[in-house]
């Protein structure tokens, strides 16, 4: 993308565009925008898929420009921007910087995070410089730079500098303040030493302020600087308030110093920000664990020799060796051997799966026992630990709805505080007639009331939660999605693959006519041949078992949610339910007696028809996962509503529901109407969760208040769902639902206490019953508390 300023009011601006399949397409945007005032001349390129744009910013902005795209019937695709942003310490910050990123225009969404210290930028591509973004957050008073691909050596080295920087600042400071701080102790006790000096004091006090104390003078500037106020300004008013009385008592001969007050504050602080740089590194340790899985070599077999290669030189195609305890380098298909490999790290499943010729494995596995050799077929990016990381780091993050209250408050936060600083002091000066008492309690108003904690609070929640989900095995898209699934009222499950193992089996077949058993199941084996449905191919696997040879069907259709029909052998077959032999004009009066006790065996049941008469039945069942019943009667537990969603007929759903515990049954369903009944029952009111693993669940996945996808399943349903399972057993969705509850329950914990110190500290301070130096302490170690008790979710069984 590129932008230039022409003229003062001209700018040009490249934006991609989706969905122009010829010159037609691209002519009829290219038309539209050219329509547009304020566009000087628009140009769109077929083959890149990008439209040129040269407007005039005072008539027409990039939003409008989108717009008018998409009104044409194509899309600008969203893109996603992370910027670093150094300088942030308490809420009021990250509030300020995405107040700056969210007005730039094309800005379609901004979320900030105090934890991670990122910004993420979403955008209509093409419409947002990385220059725009970083300008705007310079011009808030912080420093930004664009996150490059993530570099997990370099964070840790800036994470440890920083955590470095503080200890030092906090040592020094200590060593300086415990005299000023024992000098207090002498001078109420009447007796005069060195110590109680004034100018000794001012020698100790002064670096403290101005030395050490320069981080919180130069972060106050920039906040000021950019239209905000922040932490920064309410420390180093309150210190400079202390101190500069302290040195014009000083200069006029009174002997009343409170340099032991604005120096044990900013230690007190210094110790503080120390504790929460370090928790605040343990909070991500997930994604630090799972970017540590990845092996850094691989051995490769290239013009028949093994080599071993670095990991990113690894190409799709490469033939890979893996012996026994090697992580398995990147994701591919075993070609020989076979082997137990344990994928503990990204499913949480424990015990080891058998893997042989023609089985995928997962890059960071761990190779227990065989030797084999595998082709890579994903690599960098592309494997399943990267999007799993990607994933995790998106949830962390994003925001949760339930800090938005935080977010507001912080913004005005720091002007009320500054308010009822002033009221305090003039309040205590000319009603109670006394300067000092009023200076030094206008100062723990100031200190207490720090909105460091406020800032905090959600963010590391979540991010504890979302790494813990990980580990898991349950990767959760974002912080909304983790509070949604807390108060979900309705769970649908849909049946195969999710309750049932979705790998029917042949368990009756029953002959009408003069056809013995074989000839039935060879007929209906050849037919079911061309058909991709599960049902079809169990029928297929017990002819291959039982009859070796199968020849193919000629004009074979499938009929959605009914059967299928082709020819064989001259005769016209039709295999499917009830709807299809209706349709068909075909009488199954012959086979219902034996339809009805397999249905209520919880059997699926296929009708066989030749040359319209019905011929026989072949029953299939889906066997019930072990661990279903459990869960279900775990969700049960947490007073949700279940229910489950099939296209089988109804007497066969309810027996296979009644196995499992489930008493609200949405049977015949067809798969493109899935996503309606999921509607249907959002408006009733209830809080929809929806569970499946195949392409046809997604659109139910989609239209779901929250949707769960079984990792087994297809990489569809786990793009449209908003909680994805690596484990294909449903005790994970009772896992999840747990987490979302012990993870909301941290959050409101934290901001209660938030909350709690500010509301209870404020008025403490402001009638005078607390000492700045203890307001100190108490504002830094209010934060501490906070990210601590979000570290308490790592012990989440």
């Amino acid at each position: 993308m590129k932008m230039r300023s022409d003229t003062m009011s001209n700018k040009i601006i490249t934006i991609d565009v989706v969905g122009m399949t010829c010159a037609a397409c691209s002519a009829r945007v290219e038309k539209a925008l050219n329509k547009q005032d304020g566009i000087i001349n628009a140009t769109v390129n077929l083959l890149q898929q990008k439209a040129t744009i040269e407007y005039d910013k005072e008539k027409i902005d990039p939003d409008q420009i989108v717009q008018t795209i998409e009104k044409t019937g194509y899309q600008v695709p969203l893109t996603k921007r992370t910027l670093l942003v150094e300088g942030m310490t308490c809420a009021a910050c990250s509030t300020r910087v995405e107040k700056v990123l969210n007005k730039i225009e094309g800005v379609t969404k901004a979320n900030v995070n105090l934890s991670t210290n990122k910004a993420i930028v979403e955008f209509s591509s093409g419409a947002v410089e990385d220059e725009t973004l970083i300008n705007a957050v310079e011009k808030a008073g912080y420093k930004a730079e664009m996150e490059m691909e993530r570099d997990i050596d370099r964070e840790k080295e800036l994470r440890e500098k920083e955590i470095k920087s503080l200890k030092s600042s906090f040592i020094i400071s200590a060593i300086l303040s415990i005299p000023l701080f024992s000098a207090m102790f002498f001078h109420m006790a009447g007796v005069d030493n060195i110590l109680t000096n004034g100018y000794f004091q001012l020698l100790l006090a002064t670096p403290v302020q101005f030395i050490i104390g320069y981080r919180f003078y130069k972060g106050a500037f920039n906040s000021l600087r950019g239209g905000g106020a922040n932490m920064d300004v309410l420390v180093s008013m309150g210190t400079s308030a202390a101190y500069f009385y302290s040195l014009y008592n000083l200069l006029t001969g009174v002997h009343e110093y409170y340099f032991e007050a604005s120096a044990v504050i900013i230690t007190l602080i210094l110790l503080g920000k120390t504790f929460e740089a370090v928790a605040k590194g343990k909070t991500s340790e997930a994604i630090k664990e799972l970017m540590g899985l990845q092996p850094k070599a691989a051995r490769v077999i290239r013009e028949g020799v093994e080599m071993s290669i670095p990991i990113e030189k690894v190409e799709i195609g490469d033939t890979i060796v893996v012996r026994p305890g090697e992580r398995i380098p990147v994701d591919g298909i075993i070609l020989e051997g076979n082997s137990s490999i344990d994928e503990s790290m990204i499913t949480g499943e424990s015990i080891p799966i058998d893997k042989s010729q023609g089985d995928e494995v997962i890059g960071a596995t761990i190779n227990k026992f065989g030797s084999f050799k595998f082709e890579a077929t994903k690599i960098g990016k592309d494997t399943v630990l990267s999007q799993i990381i990607k994933l995790v780091e998106d949830a962390q993050g994003s925001k949760a709805p339930v800090q938005r209250l935080a977010d507001r408050i912080s913004g005005i936060f720091v002007p009320v505080v500054v308010v009822i600083a002033l009221v305090t002091f003039l309040g205590f000066y000319l009603v109670g007639g006394s300067f000092n008492t009023g200076l030094i309690n206008a100062v723990a108003v100031l200190v207490i009331a720090c909105p460091c904690a406020l800032g905090l609070a959600t963010p590391t929640a979540i991010m504890v939660g979302t790494g813990k989900g990980a580990e898991n095995g349950i990767l959760i898209k974002s912080g909304e999605h983790l509070e949604r699934a807390h108060k979900m009222e309705t769970i649908v499950l849909d049946k195969t693959g999710t309750i049932t193992k979705g790998e029917p089996e042949v368990t009756d077949i029953i002959s009408f006519k003069s056809l013995d058993k074989d000839e039935l199941l060879r007929i209906a084996a050849t037919v079911e041949k061309s058909s991709e449905h599960p049902l079809g191919q169990a029928i297929v696997r017990k002819g291959e078992e039982e009859l070796l040879m199968i020849t193919e069907a000629e004009d074979f259709a499938a009929i959605p949610g009914k059967g299928l029909k082709a020819i064989f052998e001259g005769k016209t077959i039709y295999i499917g339910n009830r709807k299809l032999m209706k349709e068909g004009g075909i009488s199954i009066e012959i086979g219902e007696e034996e339809l009805l006790r397999l249905e209520s065996e919880g059997k699926t049941a296929m009708l066989v028809a030749i040359d319209g008469n019905l011929a026989g039945i072949i029953a299939v069942a889906d066997q019930i996962k072990e661990n279903s019943k459990k869960a279900i009667a775990g969700l049960k537990d947490m007073g949700l509503e279940v229910y489950m969603i099939t296209g089988d007929n109804e007497r066969t759903a309810k027996a296979i529901a009644k196995q499992v515990g489930i008493y609200n049954v949405l049977a015949e369903v067809l798969p493109e109407n899935k996503a309606e009944v999921v509607e249907k029952i959002k408006k009733e009111g209830k809080l929809v969760g929806m569970v499946g693993d195949g392409i046809n669940d997604a659109p139910a996945l989609a239209a779901s208040d929250i949707g769960f996808a079984i990792g087994t399943g297809t990489d569809v349903a786990m793009e449209a769902a908003d909680i994805t399972l690596m484990r294909g057993d449903l005790t994970g969705i009772v896992t999840a639902i747990r987490l979302s509850h012990r993870t909301m329950k941290t959050i409101k914990q934290n901001l209660f206490w938030a909350f709690f110190y500010n509301s209870i500290g404020i008025p403490f301070a402001a009638l005078g019953f607390l000492n700045p130096m203890i307001a100190g302490a108490a504002m830094a170690f209010s934060s501490v508390s906070v990210v601590t008790n979000s570290l308490r979710l790592k012990k989440f069984k």
